[in-house]
């Protein structure tokens, strides 16, 4: 095992769980958390567990001295279903200051350390581009949109650069659909279709920029090892859909029909500002990733569906 040390933020989401697996034979592990305990029993085999809470400064602060690597995955939910939160302007503040606030006290804090870290990877969204559409591509080096989830991207990576100033290599790794069959997005996609009333989300021109899990850890992964790696990154797989086509691959892989399109207005009674997440989409293309020889595992959305829900690929006739 490496003597280095990595903190982590956002250990027990969807990423952090996964990230932690990876690297725990490899790193020592020093997990940031709300709760401690709980992220211990969650996550047995970290080096360390620090109480830890999206704030300026604090007493956490200190362990961020003599680590090689900071991976700050922290923030309130996004989306958070059809019964979860709507977008209030106190949830949205939430999700604003979560991330904004969160980042800087880690900023702060790599700033104030006497042995600073070599890499800082902050997790950013794809919504840093705006609502589209259509399939326009957008690479790393596209324009920020202006809308609300954009400006809170622009602000969060704001924050994270401000590492740059301290000599800290820093990757904005910008995150498109985390696909999980037990948790994000993933099951509420495919509730209607197990329903059998599955179907496109009208226009259906828009892109869903997904991701596997496996591939959007080994991005961080790739980031924190590979030193070619700085500025932001995409983590979308280069096998981007219109919602209308991946519909059409959600149906087939459970066998389900997906002609049934739902219409923007039923989303925004159900979703209010939300729905937005769904009626527009970004064509992420990781660039980046690719130019630096990046290999991912779940280019294409088939095969990545079939590998997360564990069912066989067709028999070929």
């Amino acid at each position: 095992m490496s003597t280095k040390r990595i903190i982590i933020t956002g250990a027990t989401g969807l990423i952090g769980r996964r990230l932690v697996a990876e690297l725990r034979n490899d790193y020592h592990l020093v997990i940031f958390s709300r709760d401690p305990a709980r992220a211990r029993s969650t996550l047995p085999g970290a080096a360390d567990y620090v109480a830890w809470q999206p704030s300026e400064q604090g007493p956490w602060a200190a362990a961020v001295d003599g680590a090689w690597a900071v991976v700050h995955l922290a923030g309130a939910p996004i989306s958070t279903g059809l019964l979860g939160k709507r977008w209030t302007p106190e949830y949205k503040a939430e999700i604003r200051d979560s991330r904004v606030i969160g980042t800087r006290g880690i900023v702060n804090a790599i700033a104030a350390a006497s042995q600073r870290p070599s890499v800082f990877v902050c997790a950013s969204a794809v919504g840093y581009y705006g609502p589209y559409r259509d399939n326009t591509p957008l690479t790393e080096d596209s324009p920020p949109g202006r809308d609300f989830l954009a400006q809170v991207c622009v602000a969060w990576e704001a924050e994270a650069v401000r590492a740059e100033e301290y000599g800290v290599r820093t990757v904005r790794l910008r995150t498109g659909l985390v696909l999980d069959p037990t948790s994000g997005a993933l099951p509420q996609i495919m509730l209607p279709f197990k329903l059998m009333t599955g179907g496109p989300i009208l226009p259906g021109t828009q892109v869903y920029p997904w991701i596997h899990p496996d591939d959007e850890v080994g991005l961080i992964r790739f980031a924190l090892e590979n030193d070619q790696v700085r500025g932001p990154l995409n983590a979308a797989a280069p096998g981007a859909l219109s919602n209308r086509d991946f519909a059409a691959i959600v149906g087939k892989v459970l066998g389900s029909p997906s002609w049934l399109p739902v219409p923007e207005f039923s989303l925004r009674i159900a979703l209010g500002e939300m729905a937005d997440l769904v009626v527009y989409g970004q064509n992420a293309v990781p660039r980046k990733a690719l130019d630096l020889g990046y290999q991912f595992r779940f280019p294409t959305l088939e095969p990545a569906l079939r590998d997360l829900l564990d069912l066989p690929e067709p028999v070929k006739r």
